[in-house]
């Protein structure tokens, strides 16, 4: 199965263009406290360059609800990335709009369980170490792997273009998720950095086709 590729956090149109032209199947557009954040206006010019089959993702953390239904109503992702609760999800509907977001902790992987049967519409799940994301930080891949068997597994935290072929081999996700880890810095994506990352990537899948084989 295809690995598909999200790069979350970009702040320029250049930026994205350059991840498209690379292959990647998702941007993710962060309307957190970030040094990635954007306000609507800016994630609408970046979008403006995004051809209309790469998925645009907006990436909240705790948000209030208005704030979530603004981004809905002006920038009309295809997914919003977000910790999961009762008002939020109201808003969202059945949750083919939502990529809920879990945190690596102990008891998170029958929690997942518990949220993918109540919401079977869910598109997938993001997986990402504990705390707040961006960080450059692993999750527990052997505990991402459990997951990845029941529910399609977004795997985040700390990729980069030089583990995340090992990331693909252990945890077998449905897709990876790359921010700092192909960053020059804070909120500047390294145009480089991301082709080598879907280069690792792909190569990391074909070597797992020929094992599965």
């Amino acid at each position: 199965m295809r690995v598909r590729i999200k790069v979350c956090g970009v702040t320029t149109p250049e930026a994205a263009r350059a991840a498209v032209e690379v292959g990647v199947d998702a941007l993710g557009f962060v309307f957190a406290e970030s040094p990635r954040r954007l306000e609507i206006s800016q994630a609408l010019e970046i979008a403006a360059v995004v051809p209309p089959f790469v998925t645009r993702v907006a990436v909240f953390r705790h948000p209030a609800v208005a704030e979530v239904a603004e981004v809905l109503a002006q920038f009309r992702p295809h997914l919003v990335q977000v910790e999961l609760d009762d008002p939020l999800t109201q808003l969202l509907g059945d949750g083919r709009l939502m990529l809920p977001v879990f945190h690596d902790t102990e008891g998170v992987d029958s929690e997942i369980e518990r949220i993918v049967a109540k919401v079977p519409a869910l598109p997938g799940v993001h997986f990402e170490a504990a705390g707040r994301g961006g960080r450059g930080v692993l999750p527990d891949w052997n505990r991402a792997a459990r997951i990845a068997r029941h529910a399609p597994l977004v795997l985040a935290g700390g990729l980069t273009p030089d583990n995340v072929a090992a990331g693909i081999r252990q945890v077998r996700p449905y897709a990876v998720d790359v921010s700092s880890g192909v960053e020059s810095a804070p909120g500047i994506k390294d145009a480089q950095r991301v082709r080598r990352f879907v280069e690792a990537v792909k190569q990391a899948q074909d070597t797992q086709a020929e094992v599965d084989r």
